[in-house]
């Protein structure tokens, strides 16, 4: 009986694997290489570029995945494909500090598992082309948050490892203070230089110093800084300590407008002695909006004061982005409501992030840098921005991304700026090579010329000869 089981398994294996062979990999044809010194030229966009000191119009030259050139005006002969962003800010793709991206595991209720997103659906379309996950993964599960979602994904993902080896894996896993080994999760960190950027120590209830302390064991070993999500308050281990004595500067403070663990003063209103510390220390402010952290009570006096963040970004998971947060353009929005400049809230979402986890490569647009770009316009009207307790600041302005480019190839584009019209007789560059400026496809015009009805073909299918 067991033999005839075991025989009937493998008949009905062989006959699913028989039914569902494995899917072929496309084979992509190599596309020719462009003889001009350009592949994509932005013409006429108003670039800001913290890093390089730049806020004024220029064009932007893009080849081989790199900024080629950066000038008032650049010859549009010499691109393959030319954009005109007039009326519109050119910026260094965006960086978003704080993010929660390790799904894909099927684990409920969790981090590491369903709580998470994939980056791809909600990166491009807000202008972001790197994301560093906050700690919801630590050495234990590292290498396959890398496999899963690292090394899949068209967003460059980077991660902060969370010093409980388990990860971001719920209550009973992150207040596991005997999982918490800064040896072993700084010698992890070693492994991976360039990806894993920092440490994350995140949501931790008890009393003790253990998480954090073990945090920056971890992060001198690795020489990375330390991301701290405070957990909830406790008298045992106040904020002011943890800013003065455990913390080094260089190290992030995350969720400092969220009031509920001593960031605002409670007479004034204004920043409290620990954001004070932070900042004479050398010690980030990030925003980290979450579902959770960040309240119009607590961010309004002490921004209008002049303590603003050092930078911006989103928490992102399944709750944040379907309630007060969004996404990281809405929070930029309520920086701008609350009397930023859209300069300002830029090098906030680009170098600023950049310098935090020590990765000056990015957030700029230096001739010889990665082509990541994002192009936003500037809608007007009056808008309402929602913080973590359901209560609303009215705005005039609201960040739109219309355009976004990853490694010198656009991948998003809101309403088509890159697009040619749909009754075109001929390309605006050579289709050809589109590939080197677009991950978009061509439409084959020759195929239909002289159709008045042009028949439409699906990508990767062979085109049907013209009716004779």
């Amino acid at each position: 009986m067991i033999r005839l089981i075991k025989n009937t398994a493998a008949c009905c294996a062989l006959m699913i694997s028989m039914a569902l062979p494995a899917q072929e990999v496309p084979k992509i044809k190599p596309i020719p290489p462009n003889p001009l010194p350009y592949d994509l030229l932005l013409r006429h966009g108003h670039l800001l570029d913290d890093r390089n000191h730049i806020d004024g119009l220029r064009d932007i030259a893009i080849k081989d995945g790199k900024v080629a050139a950066v000038a008032a005006h650049l010859d549009p002969s010499k691109a393959l494909k030319t954009i005109d962003v007039k009326g519109l800010y050119v910026t260094p793709g965006l960086i978003d500090l704080h993010t929660h991206v390790f799904t894909g595991t099927g684990e409920r209720g969790s981090y590491a598992g369903d709580l998470s997103v994939y980056p791809d659906g909600f990166t491009f379309r807000n202008g972001v082309t790197t994301i560093v996950d906050a700690g919801s993964s630590g050495w234990k599960n590292f290498d396959d948050f890398k496999a899963k979602i690292i090394d899949r994904s068209k967003t460059r993902v980077l991660a902060e490892l969370n010093i409980v080896g388990s990860g971001m894996r719920g209550p009973l896993f992150e207040n596991n203070i005997d999982d918490m080994d800064g040896q072993l999760t700084g010698e992890k960190a070693k492994q991976f230089p360039g990806v894993i950027v920092g440490i994350k120590s995140a949501h931790f209830t008890g009393p003790e110093w253990k998480p954090y302390d073990q945090a920056v064991i971890a992060g001198n070993i690795a020489n990375l800084p330390v991301m701290i999500d405070y957990g909830v308050r406790r008298i045992e281990r106040p904020l002011i300590e943890l800013v003065s004595t455990h913390l080094r500067p260089g190290d992030i403070y995350t969720h400092c407008f969220s009031g509920l663990r001593g960031e605002q003063n409670p007479v004034t209103g204004l920043a409290s002695e620990s954001l004070l510390v932070m900042r004479k220390r050398g010690i980030y402010c990030d925003v980290g909006h979450g579902g959770g952290s960040f309240s119009w009570t607590v961010a309004a006096p002490i921004v209008r004061s002049g303590y603003l963040p050092d930078s911006i970004s989103t928490d992102l998971h399944v709750d944040s982005m379907n309630s007060s947060m969004k996404d990281i353009l809405n929070v930029a929005d309520k920086f701008l409501a609350l009397g930023e400049t859209i300069p300002q809230v830029i090098a906030q979402m680009t170098s600023h992030p950049a310098h935090e986890i020590e990765q000056e490569q990015l957030g700029n647009l230096s001739v010889g840098s990665v082509a990541d770009v994002a192009v936003l316009s500037v809608e007007r009207g009056n808008f309402g921005f929602v913080d973590m307790y359901d209560t609303k600041m009215m705005g005039t302005r609201r960040l739109v991304c219309e355009l976004t480019v990853r490694n010198g190839k656009i991948v998003y584009d809101l309403n088509g700026i890159s697009s040619d019209m749909w009754n075109a007789t001929k390309h605006s560059s050579d289709e050809r090579l589109a590939g080197h400026w677009t991950s978009f496809n061509e439409r084959p015009f020759g195929a239909s010329r002289g159709q008045r009805f042009p028949q439409s073909t699906p990508v990767g299918q062979p085109i049907p000869a013209p009716a004779k």
